[in-house]
């Protein structure tokens, strides 16, 4: 291990396990959470350098270990390790996209999490008690452009896109969805209409074209669960959103290399 016996950035061999990220992506998310205020303190000096802490929430999030698991392993208390991540995961959250790219094209579609703050979760047939998160991603790059606030899982797409404020990002640009966003004006595959029995050929091949473009934000949702916490998520309220705004920023770290 690091230094003392403890995971500790210092030592290369432990980012990326933890992180998704090469040495270099590493080192640029640490300098955009020192632009944002990451080395500021507040009360008790911070006992880790700013790269451990950064590779601390990374973790947490990445095995969702609970705090007292988690704070031997950087050789912290519970308490500082709770410090830490109410101080640098907002810190880590992607942000809005400033300018947007005139031939842009967003593809959007929902993820249960399970989660067990019943305040934004709720039952369901696929998981216990699931939070929704709308996801947005850029068509082209599959970069994550947006996630909406968490809604109880009940919620069905068509209301969880505009509800979450995940339409705000989708608003101006050509947006791709499955049938369940039926009514939100964004790009659905054909339907049969009544009594039509089959789809035109044009259609069928739309509709094709549809399901390829759309597996790419199915294979983001994949990539982003990969971060363990997102798979049972212990987070109250707020937290679920902001620890998957920071996934989506170490996920679109990963991709643009």
């Amino acid at each position: 291990m690091g230094r003392g016996g403890v995971i500790s950035a210092d030592d290369p061999k432990w980012i990326e396990p933890f992180s998704g990220l090469t040495e270099s992506q590493f080192a640029r998310l640490v300098a955009l959470v020192r632009r944002r205020g990451g080395d500021v303190q507040r009360g008790r000096p911070w006992r880790l350098p700013l790269e451990d802490r950064v590779s601390l929430v990374a973790t947490y999030w990445r095995t969702n270990l609970t705090l007292r698991q988690v704070a031997p392993l950087f050789g912290v208390s519970k308490s500082a390790v709770d410090r830490i991540l109410d101080h640098l995961t907002p810190l880590l959250a992607i942000s809005p996209a400033r300018r947007r790219r005139k031939e842009a094209v967003h593809i959007v579609d929902g993820t249960l999490v399970p989660a067990r703050d019943r305040s934004i979760a709720a039952s369901s047939k696929s998981y216990r008690y699931p939070t929704d998160l709308q996801v947005v991603i850029d068509a082209n790059s599959r970069l994550v452009v947006a996630i909406g606030l968490p809604l109880p899982g009940s919620r069905n797409d068509c209301r969880a896109f505009t509800e979450s404020g995940v339409d705000r990002a989708c608003h101006g640009v050509p947006t791709i969805a499955d049938g369940g966003y039926q009514g939100t004006g964004l790009l659905i595959p054909h339907r049969k209409r009544r009594g039509q029995t089959h789809l035109s050929p044009q259609q069928e091949a739309d509709n094709a074209v549809h399901r390829r473009a759309r597996a790419r934000v199915e294979h983001a949702l994949s990539r982003l669960k990969n971060w363990k916490i997102l798979r049972d998520c212990r987070l109250k309220g707020n937290g679920v959103h902001q620890a998957m705004l920071g996934i989506a920023r170490l996920h679109n770290l990963a991709l643009t290399g």
